[in-house]
């Protein structure tokens, strides 16, 4: 068995697919256990190379796993040492992590801070010649429907408030691509909802647009997954677009678009905000401002985007064609 730790959210997962489909190549015919939190079950699925998900919280400390010790633990979770020492935990025959003294561990290469995500997985799979494409980022199609294909999808939320570009520019801007056309819904969990009510007040749009608490996981992946467009902040929307291909302008601002962004060379992904490597401590991710960065993209900028996201998928459908 080879244990996986990546016990994160629906961004971290996605970026994570490139390095769990080169696992799955290097160790073929071996049961590939995730340890995430349960919620994320369905979107693990769609990434198509997992058997089983260990339900997982974060880095709660384990006396010990409910799994036979693994032949190999692999820590795609982060730099240690609370995850090293939790997949060590396990007794697993060999580790495969980034080094770190604090840990006791020194196999594995050196974390490089200053380096896009996707990559980062990649390189230590490399490290350990093990096989990982960075561009393997696809996703398989969910299963279910229900929702309206073709949408415009706006995710005005993020746990992070610093990452929330203002309610009122999203209103804004819903209110504009509405004019021109666009089915708009508004996306986001049961917690952003009232957010999500307010942005299609200031609209103009219709209650039936707010999508925010209506869909799990897969109905959210559905959505992206058929949707014409999204518009999102650096949040797990943002990746699923990615996953999927469906054009996106992604709006950063205390994180830099070249540690989470889109493939810089897939034109149909916009990103918007330079990004500053910040520290968010509590009191910052608790505060009602957005981060400096991000509440300077104007409205017409992210319409400026979406233009040419559009236009990118206009001109690989004809060059496909």
């Amino acid at each position: 068995m080879i244990l996986v730790l990546r016990a994160l959210g629906v961004g971290d997962l996605a970026a994570a697919v490139p390095a769990l489909r080169g696992l799955r190549a290097g160790f073929p015919g071996r049961e590939l256990v995730l340890a995430a939190p349960a919620w994320l079950t369905p979107l693990v699925d769609l990434v198509g190379v997992v058997d089983r998900v260990l339900p997982t919280e974060g880095l709660a400390d384990r006396a010990a796993w409910p799994v036979p010790p693994p032949e190999v633990a692999v820590n795609l979770h982060g730099r240690g040492p609370r995850s090293h020492r939790m997949l060590a935990a396990a007794r697993p025959g060999r580790l495969l992590a980034f080094a770190h003294p604090d840990a006791g561990f020194s196999d594995g290469p050196v974390w490089d801070d200053d380096e896009h995500e996707v990559r980062r997985w990649c390189r230590l799979l490399h490290w350990y010649d093990l096989p990982a494409d960075p561009a393997d980022l696809a996703l398989r199609r969910p299963p279910v429907a229900g929702f309206p294909a073709g949408a415009t999808v706006l995710h005005p939320g993020s746990k992070i408030l610093a990452k929330r570009w203002p309610a009122e520019r999203f209103a804004a801007l819903a209110r504009t691509l509405a004019a021109r056309g666009h089915q708009v819904v508004l996306t986001g969990s049961a917690d952003e909802r009232d957010l999500a009510r307010r942005v299609a007040r200031e609209a103009g749009l219709p209650p039936d647009a707010v999508l925010a608490g209506r869909t799990d996981l897969a109905a959210l992946a559905a959505l992206v997954a058929d949707a014409r467009l999204v518009v999102s902040g650096d949040t797990g929307v943002a990746h699923l677009a990615t996953g999927y291909g469906i054009a996106s302008v992604v709006l950063f601002g205390p994180v830099p678009p070249a540690h989470w962004g889109p493939p810089a060379d897939r034109p149909r992904h916009r990103v918007l905000g330079a990004g500053h490597r910040v520290r968010l401590d509590r009191d910052r991710a608790g505060g009602e401002a957005a981060h400096p960065g991000l509440a300077a993209i104007p409205v017409d900028e992210v319409l400026a985007a979406v233009d040419e996201a559009e236009r990118a998928v206009r001109v690989s459908g004809a060059v496909a064609a």
